[in-house]
C-alpha cells in the first residue's frame, strides 16, 4: 500500500483510519443523496457519520484501502478540508423558507460555490451567506461573508473563527446580488495576488489594513 495520502482523505487520531467529506453545497441534501450515503455507510461498516460545522457530512473511521471504492460508491465530489482552496460555502435558508429571510442566501451561495469550486487560493477560504442580519450562516466569522438586509447584501471580508478569532470587516453595504458577486471577485482577486502562502484572510487584513484593501477593490 502506498504511503501517499489518498485524495480527499484525512488521517485520524489513531493514525490508522481516515475520514472523507463528500461535497454537499450549502448543506442541501436530497432523498437520493441520503439513500446513497446510508447505503455506503452500511456496506463499508463506517463507524462514525458526523455533521460538520461547515454543513457537510463526514464519514469517519475508514480503512485506507477502501477509500477509492467508497468514493466510487458515493458518486460525490470531494469536499475539500485541507487544501488551499474554497472549503465550503455555508448558507442559511433565507427567503426560500425562513419567515425572517429578506434575501435569497441559498441562491447566492449556490452561485459562489459553483464559481469558485476548484480555484486555488493562498490558503483555505470559507464563505458564509446569511439571508438576514441575524447572520445564521456566521457570515462575520468567514473569510468572505454576505448578510442580507432589506436593501440587498452587506459584504464582509477577513473573518475567522479559529484559535485567533476575528470579526470580519464590512467592506460595502446594500449591494444587489450582482454587485455583491462582483465585489467578492475583486476581494478574492486582491487576496490571491497579495497574500502570502497559507495566510488566511484574517491575518492578511491585519497585515495589509482594511482601508488599503477597500481602496484597491472599491
Amino acid at each position: 500500500m502506498s504511503d501517499a495520502t489518498p485524495d480527499g482523505a484525512i488521517l485520524q487520531r489513531d493514525k490508522e483510519t481516515w475520514a472523507i467529506v463528500p461535497r454537499t453545497p450549502m448543506g442541501m441534501l436530497t432523498p437520493e443523496i441520503l439513500d446513497r450515503i446510508s447505503q455506503v455507510v452500511k456496506k463499508w461498516n463506517i463507524p462514525i457519520v458526523k455533521i460538520t460545522s461547515g454543513q457537510r457530512i463526514a464519514l469517519v473511521g475508514i480503512r485506507k484501502q477502501d477509500i477509492d471504492a467508497i468514493w466510487s460508491d458515493l458518486g460525490h465530489d470531494i469536499g475539500r478540508a485541507t487544501e488551499l482552496c474554497v472549503h465550503y460555502v455555508q448558507a442559511c435558508p433565507g427567503t426560500a423558507v425562513c419567515r425572517l429571510g429578506v434575501q435569497d442566501s441559498l441562491g447566492l451561495g449556490k452561485i459562489l460555490e459553483e464559481k469558485y469550486l476548484g480555484v486555488d487560493f493562498p490558503a483555505k477560504v470559507k464563505m458564509g451567506v446569511s439571508g438576514c442580519p441575524l447572520s445564521c450562516a456566521e457570515s462575520k466569522l468567514r473569510d468572505i461573508g454576505l448578510t442580507g438586509v432589506k436593501q440587498g447584501f452587506n459584504v464582509f471580508f477577513g473573518g475567522n473563527a479559529g484559535n485567533r478569532p476575528r470579526i470580519a470587516d464590512q467592506v460595502a453595504e446594500n449591494l444587489d446580488p450582482e454587485e455583491a458577486l462582483e465585489l467578492v471577485d475583486k476581494l478574492l482577486g486582491y487576496y490571491r495576488e497579495n497574500a502570502r502562502k497559507r495566510e488566511r484572510t484574517a491575518r492578511f487584513v491585519e497585515r495589509m489594513g482594511i482601508e488599503t484593501i477597500r481602496a484597491a477593490v472599491l
